[in-house]
């Protein structure tokens, strides 16, 4: 399955952002979703992921609350919407897909090129 991020940008505390994660090749339905992010210096990290069917998300202790995790299976798509973003939200964002639902980068097989989400004080 290939991954197509969008949405990212550059945003004021407090705003929002809403990115999307376009999917071809593969079925996408079969497929897990998760969002990672990368800051300078640092580890990539989880932020969520949901299940084939949506009926189940798990989201990261600093997002959650804040993010949101969807998808529209029709569409293809994976969504997260941001909001109440902070400084340090600022962050390469990848997608990623997976057979199985998981939250460790490592197990995911198929990812995104990272979009840049900048986060002004």
């Amino acid at each position: 399955v290939q991954l197509q991020a969008s949405g990212g940008g550059l945003v004021q505390t407090g705003g929002s952002l809403r990115l999307s994660c376009a999917a071809s090749g593969r079925t996408f339905s079969s497929y897990a979703m998760g969002w990672f992010r990368q800051a300078p210096g640092k580890e990539r990290e989880f932020v969520a992921a949901i299940s084939w069917s949506g009926g189940t998300t798990y989201y990261a202790d600093s997002v959650k609350g804040r993010f949101t995790i969807s998808r529209d299976n029709a569409k293809n798509t994976a969504y997260l919407q941001m909001n109440s973003l902070k400084p340090e939200d600022t962050a390469v964002y990848y997608c990623a897909a997976d057979p199985q639902l998981n939250v460790l980068y490592v197990e995911y097989h198929y990812w995104g090129q990272g979009i840049q989400v900048t986060v002004s004080s």
